[in-house]
Order: C-alpha cells, then structure tokens, then sequence
C-alpha cells in the first residue's frame, strides 16, 4: 500500500505549487456591461469621475431658506417668509433667496443660491405670497450638498472587489455603465467513489448520496466561477483518467473528490502522477490530510477528500486561497476572537479545524465547540465557523481566546439561545430563528450561570435523592436566577441488536466479558445514570467503582448523542448502550426499559417573558404536545406537571 509522501503544510503547500506552476494570477481581463457586472471582479480602481450627489438638493418637500431668517420660529413664535419661486427637479433654479424671503422645493430639486438650509412643508402654512414657519433649522439641515456622498477623485472600490448589488448602485450613481473585471474561472468538478449515488435516485443500502460534487460547486459559485459538473466516477483508473483529461480540455482547474488517500482503492494520486506531476499529496490538517494536488497539461487540478466536511475544510483553507489568486480576489475571510468556553484536546502533528458556534453576550464572544466528524454535514447548519488549532497544540484550554473565521456575519442576533442536552421533541417545538447548541446537560447548567444562554435542555439525576433536575437549582447556584420548566418524560433504557442476540437484559450484563458498550460523553444526563446504576452495582459487591468501570469494554467509548448510541449498536460496533427509545424505535433495535427520565428546561430567570420560551411552556401545557408525541415519539410522555415551573 501506498503511504503519503512528505505532509506540507498550507502555506508549504501554496508554495511549492508556486513554485512549480508559476506564480498564481487571474488570466486576463475583459469590460463588461453593469446590467452583468453582479459577483464579478473588479481588475482596476474605481475613481470617482464626478461627485455626487452631482449638485447641492433637497432631501425633503418644504422650503428653502436662509437659516439666520427663522431664529427663534416655534409654535408660539411662528415667522413669515416671503415666497419668490419654485425648484424642481431636473433644473437648476435662476433666481437669488435674499433675506426674508424663500422658495417651494421639491424633494431631489437644486437648492437656490442663498438657501442654506430647507424646512420640512409639514412646519409651515402657506398663504398667497408668503409662508409661515413653525419651526426654526440650523444651517445645512435638509440638503445634501455636492460631493457629501462620493467627491470626484475619490478611490470609490478596489481591485480585487467582488462586486455586489451595493457596489453597482454606487457604481451607476457615478455614472459608469461599464467597468473592468478579470476573467472568470472556469472550474471542473468530478466525484468519485463507488458507493456514491445522485441526490434524487434510490440508496442502496452502504452506499451515500454525492454531496461533495454540490456543496463545492456552490461555494466556487459564490466565488464567482463559472462551474462545470462531470457527475460520479467509479474507483476505476481508466475512467478517472479519462474523465480528468475531458475536463481539462474544457476547463482552468479540475477540482476531483474522494478517492484520495493511500489505500488500495485510491487511485486520484496516480492519475495525476502518470499524466503529470503530483505536487502535493497530503496535508498537514485534520480534517483534510488526504488533500492532494498537482499540474496536468500546464493546468492545476485538485483532489479533496471525500468526507464531506474533510472536503470543506480543504477546500477553504487550501484550495479557495488558490482560486482567490487566479480569479484577483481580495482574499480576506471574516475573523474574530472568543473566548473558548469548553476545554478542546487537539492533535498535537496537525493544524486542526474545529466548527463552533458562538455567542455574542455583553462586547464579548464565547465560542463552542460543534462536535461532529470529517463525514458530517449537519455540523455545518450549527456552526458559526471554524476555529484554527496550530500544528504543535495539545489542547486550548476553557476561556482563552482564540481566531474564529467565520462562514458569515454575525449581524443576525438570535430571537432565543439553548445550550444544553438535545432532544429530537424540543428542536421540534421551537421557533425559526433559535440558536441551539448541543453540549449536554452539564454544560447547559453552566451556560446559562453564565449568561450565555436562555435555556438549557437538562436530564440531569442527583445521586443522593434520585431526583431529576430540580437539586441542581441550589448546587450550581441559580436559586432567584434561574427556573426549571417541567418539560416531559422520556423512556431510556438499554438499546441492543434486533432479537438481542448477546441477551442482555440488565446493567449488570455489561461487566460481561463477551459484550462490548457504548458510552456517552462526561456531563450527559445519559452518562451520569449509567454511572449512577453501576456505582449501585460497585457498593453491592463491594468493589471500588474506578476498579469496576476498568472490567467494562468499551466505557471508554463515547457516543455525543443518543442518535451515536443507537446507531454503533446498529452498525454492530457495539453490542448495547443507554439511550432513548425513540431512537431504538429509529434504527429497529431492541429496547429494555429502565426508567422514565424528566427533561426540563432551565430558564433564565430574565428570559420568562421571552417570546419564544413563553411560547414553548404553553406549548408544553397544550393539547398539540399531545397530538406530537401519540404520532412521531414512541417512548416519550407527558407528565402530570408538564409545563409548572419551579423555583420562581
């Protein structure tokens, strides 16, 4: 097998290609109409050839005046003004506003010589020859004077600037019905992989629909790329072949995905070797390793991983870079710095690239973690952006700050945030613009302490009474600041293959040698009744629980969800495991029921008459819930307190 030559770096990376490809420049440029100019490049300066607004008009209806003439004018001390013309628009008024005199003018129309400022027609009464005013101006109130927008000369945009719908209304203000762009990039894009099917056709089962092929080719369109799709390719050496040198025909770049790695089915690398120089094969990230690249008939072509969010990061913070300089972007992604709010281990050999989410609370930013892997796309729909971990870092630790580039801005302020435990029923009830962050129940305990959220999803147990949620209140000090919201009640249980082949029917039966578990992460409700039952286990045979847990295959193997449980039992890569028996009821597995556990929600105090968590405790008192959990959620119930709150 194959083994990665030599891991670069991006910046390596970038370099090397550089150096054998030449330098990375857009090819040419060309002059195209404004009606045509939306998301393309800007190749020159653009220079104010006027100012503009062109002239000194009006903002408003009224009068033009001269400002010192109604010092004083209020309700109880209207002036009179003599009335000696009109402007309108489009015409540039003859006539001089001496003192004591003024002029009717149109929204838009020049102002007169003399005028200096214009009062609003809803302050005055017109008689036959003269106006009354009811209120005084200040000089230059009303008018937009020449130049105050854009003053000829000035350097309006820049090279590199992707034109907008912003920039063209500026652009045609200055008058410019052409401009000058680079010329687009025309980009090749080719899946591969034998388990890959089109959106649209029916999956066979261990197969994957193609989502490479599509999320690429939007973010080159965003850049502003004329893409060209070649569909799916099997593993197949003659047909990568083939299809790469059809694309290469008819394209600048050729952007393949999957079949990049080192493995006896990865053929990307040696396509590109046999037909012309692999430059770079292998990254020094994660995700994103097998990233390789390389020049085929004096053009570049790119192979990405096929892991989709693998795929994404590679592209990002590699590829685009290189498509940024061949299309004469302005390459400057959105960043900012948080503050970490959970402690992150990283790999120490790589620069990791990690999707958070983040909250903006009092000028600062806490930043989370949205715990996914390489083959993940629902990570991308929470996350805010992606948080860059340098080659050479064990870990970043709770509270420092770190780089956040963002997907976009962070303008849209959500109407309600929830860190905590997920629940399938609660992302159900919730509003549309909700931000919802899964971190379990014990990290939704201290977010909302912290001020960071306004909810918290919680099935937290104590140890001591056996009751769920409501001790917490006083344990992490939120008495007079926080409430609990009675949310419903949800079956957990143990979850094993269909027909239960290992006939585990007890928590006792995971101390047994042929049976393997699956475990949920540290601060889950999950996590701590599992260990609250086998601490049960450890007193009544007289053995130290650490000592226990020690015998327990697989306890050491973490699920992040209920979904992660119920889908390794499936998978067959563990023979049991905790969780919901809604997701049993999902994935057809067998369920052994231990208890019905309370799911809360812990409310900010101040967030009661919020909106949205007004709507969700009525919601939860209604007979929709009813009608919710009877059709969609086998193992869930309501309770007799559903929706009471306590601790108010």
């Amino acid at each position: 097998m194959k083994i990665f030559h030599q891991l670069l770096s991006i910046d390596e990376a970038i370099k090397k290609i550089e150096e054998k490809y030449g330098l990375i420049k857009p090819k040419g440029e060309e002059s195209v109409h404004l009606k045509q100019a939306l998301g393309r490049v800007l190749s020159k300066e653009i220079f104010a050839m006027v100012d503009s607004p062109p002239f000194d008009r009006s903002e408003v209806d009224g009068y033009a005046v001269n400002h010192l003439d109604l010092v004083g004018a209020d309700e109880s001390n209207p002036l009179k003004l003599k009335i000696i013309g009109k402007s309108v628009v489009s015409k540039i008024p003859e006539f001089y506003i001496e003192r004591g005199e003024c002029a009717e003018i149109s929204t838009g129309a020049p102002i007169p010589k003399g005028a200096t400022a214009v009062v609003m027609v809803e302050y005055t009464k017109r008689t036959e020859n003269e106006v009354i005013f009811y209120k005084s101006v200040s000089s230059g109130e009303n008018i937009a004077f020449a130049g105050s927008d854009v003053m000829m000369g000035d350097t309006t945009l820049r090279k590199g600037t992707v034109i907008s719908s912003r920039h063209i209304a500026v652009l045609a203000s200055l008058g410019f019905k052409y401009v000058y762009v680079f010329k687009k990039l025309n980009v090749g894009i080719i899946s591969t992989g034998n388990e890959i099917v089109e959106p649209g056709e029916i999956l066979p089962p261990g197969n994957i629909f193609d989502i490479n092929q599509y999320s690429i080719g939007a973010r080159l369109q965003e850049l502003g790329v004329n893409v060209n799709y070649y569909g799916i390719v099997k593993d197949d050496y003659n047909s990568i072949r083939d299809i790469i040198l059809k694309a290469l025909e008819e394209n600048d770049i050729v952007i393949t995905s999957g079949s990049t790695s080192a493995g006896e089915g990865d053929v990307i690398y040696r396509v590109i070797g046999d037909m012309g120089e692999l430059i770079v094969h292998g990254l020094k990230i994660k995700p994103g390793k097998p990233t390789i690249a390389g020049i085929v008939n004096q053009k570049l072509v790119f192979g990405l991983p096929g892991f989709p969010f693998s795929s994404i990061v590679a592209f990002e913070f590699f590829v685009r870079r290189i498509i940024s300089m061949m299309s004469g972007i302005n390459d400057s992604p959105q960043k900012i710095r948080g503050e970490l709010a959970v402690r992150v281990n990283s790999s120490k050999n790589f620069s990791e690239f990690i999707p958070v989410s983040i909250i903006s609370r009092n000028g600062k930013y806490r930043v989370y973690p949205v715990y996914g892997n390489s083959g993940s796309v629902s990570t991308m729909l929470y996350a805010d952006g992606i948080m860059n971990i340098n080659e050479g870092t064990n870990f970043v630790d709770e509270n420092e700050l770190v780089d956040i580039t963002l997907f976009s801005n962070l303008a849209k302020v959500p109407d309600l945030t929830i860190i905590g435990s997920h629940c399938p029923l609660l992302e159900d009830i919730i509003g549309s613009n909700v931000k919802y962050i899964k971190v379990g129940s014990t990290a939704g305990w201290y977010a909302v302490k912290r001020g960071e959220a306004n909810m918290a999803g919680t099935h937290l147990v104590d140890e001591d009474s056996g009751e769920y949620n409501l001790p917490f209140i006083e344990k992490f000090g939120l008495k007079g600041k926080a409430v609990i919201v009675r949310g419903y009640g949800r079956e957990q249980g143990i979850i094993v293959k269909k027909g239960n082949p290992k006939n585990i029917f007890e928590i006792e039966d995971f101390l047994r040698s042929d049976v393997t578990i699956i475990n949920r992460v540290k601060g889950s409700g999950t996590r701590s009744l599992l260990d609250l039952y086998l601490k049960k286990i450890a007193f009544n045979k007289g053995m130290d629980f650490d000592y226990l847990i020690q015998g327990i295959k697989g306890y050491m193997y973490e699920g992040k969800t209920h979904s992660s449980v119920a889908s390794a039992v499936y998978q067959g890569r563990a023979d049991a495991g905790i969780g919901l028996k809604y997701y049993a009821y999902l994935y057809d597995l067998d369920f052994i029921p231990l208890n019905v556990e309370k799911y809360d929600l812990l409310i900010d105090i101040n967030s009661l008459e919020n909106t949205n968590v007004k709507s969700i405790i009525d919601f939860l008192k209604s007979e929709n819930i009813k009608k919710i959990i009877k059709e969609k959620y086998p193992g869930y119930v309501l309770l007799e307190d559903s929706g009471k709150i306590y601790g108010i």
